[in-house]
C-alpha cells in the first residue's frame, strides 16, 4: 500500500498517487496505484492492460480522511530468469510507463526499493 497523505487532491482524474518501483536488484518494475474507486482512471488502467500489465493485487480501504481508495498493483512478466525484464525490456517498458503517465500529466520517478520495504 502506498503512503497517502490525503484523498482531497489528484495527480490526475481519479489517481491519488502512482509509484513505479522494483525489488531489489532492480530491473523488474511494478507501478503501485492509489485511486478513486467512485471515479476510477479507466484509459490509464486499459492502457496499462494493453502494456502487458496485469493486476497482481487490488484491496479497497478507507483512509484516514474518510475518502475511498482503491489500491493497485500492476506487474509484467518478462523473458528473463523468474520472469525478470532483461535490460532491452526494462528501458522498453520504462519507457513506455513514462508516456503513459506523462499523457495523463503524472511524473514517475522510477526507483527501487529498500531490502525492508520490498520483503516487508
Amino acid at each position: 500500500m502506498l503512503f497517502l497523505k490525503s484523498t482531497s487532491v489528484t495527480k490526475a482524474p481519479g489517481i491519488y498517487e502512482v509509484d513505479v518501483a522494483a525489488k531489489p536488484p532492480g530491473k523488474t518494475f511494478g507501478i503501485f496505484m492509489a485511486t478513486d474507486p467512485d471515479n476510477p482512471p479507466s484509459s490509464v488502467l486499459a492502457e496499462l492492460e494493453k502494456l502487458g500489465f496485469y493486476r497482481s493485487y487490488q484491496q479497497a480501504y478507507t483512509h484516514k480522511d474518510k475518502g475511498k481508495v482503491l489500491d493497485i498493483h500492476f506487474h509484467k512478466n518478462g523473458t528473463d530468469l523468474f520472469n525478470g525484464w532483461k535490460t532491452e525490456e526494462c528501458e522498453a517498458n520504462l519507457a513506455a510507463i513514462d508516456n503513459l503517465f506523462n499523457g495523463v500529466g503524472i511524473k514517475v520517478a522510477p526507483r527501487v526499493m529498500s531490502l525492508a520495504e520490498a520483503y516487508a
